[in-house]
């Protein structure tokens, strides 16, 4: 069974390894989550293995009712972070279920992959969403230095005036999903549902993100 929970960022910090050396790490809150639903092959009309997981409580008028029910079903309330974990094999968890921190160390996870949204920018030009260096400081420019020049010339050759799709331009920057592999778990406080993960994650303090275990290493 594929170890998967989800888990709200809470920050960065540091601790000392045995040899005295500093690793950076992030906390992410990892679980408890409820388990919502279980599909299989065989019983499932969705004809797939999953398991529907749940994190953090939501208050019923701040929900739906077909959210409320659907949580119900399970034995527990409606929940603000919802999210499906394929499987290869038939799943063994049942509905109502409650995952903790303890899943990767039962599984044996030594890495794990961490999906989130990174922080938004919104609209920004294209030295900040791009990387371009900008027009020259003086020599006649005249308040363009941030602009991106020309974007028709010989880059859109067969295309007559058009402008080829994906051109770098400006526009809405950030709040995309992305996924950081093969991140190591330094340490699991089990009392309090933390997990210690060296490296980065993507996303603001208190974004949601998934995390399960890494698929190219174990």
């Amino acid at each position: 069974m594929v170890a998967a929970l989800l888990g709200k960022k809470i920050g960065m910090t540091r601790v000392y390894a045995e040899d005295g050396t500093i690793v950076p790490v992030t906390v992410i809150l990892a679980g408890p989550c409820s388990v919502l639903q279980v599909k299989n092959v065989d019983e499932s009309l969705d004809r797939y293995n999953a398991v529907q997981l749940g994190f953090e409580d939501v208050k019923p008028h701040r929900s739906t009712l077909p959210m409320i029910g659907h949580a119900a079903a399970a034995g527990t309330g409606p929940k603000k972070f919802i999210r499906e974990i394929r499987m290869t094999e038939t799943p063994e968890a049942v509905a109502g279920d409650v995952w903790t921190v303890e899943v990767f160390e039962a599984a044996g996870a030594q890495y794990v992959d961490i999906v989130g949204t990174t922080k938004g920018h919104g609209f920004t030009g294209v030295m900040k969403r791009h990387g371009f260096g900008g027009q020259p400081a003086s020599h006649g420019t005249e308040r363009k230095h941030r602009s991106p020049g020309s974007i028709g010339g010989h880059a859109n050759l067969g295309l007559g005036r058009n402008i080829k799709k994906g051109k770098r331009m400006a526009g809405h920057s950030g709040s995309v999903r992305r996924t950081s592999r093969n991140q190591e778990i330094v340490g699991l406080d089990k009392e309090n549902n933390l997990l210690l993960v060296k490296g980065s994650v993507p996303g603001p303090n208190g974004g949601y993100v998934l995390v399960r275990q890494a698929k190219a290493k174990s």
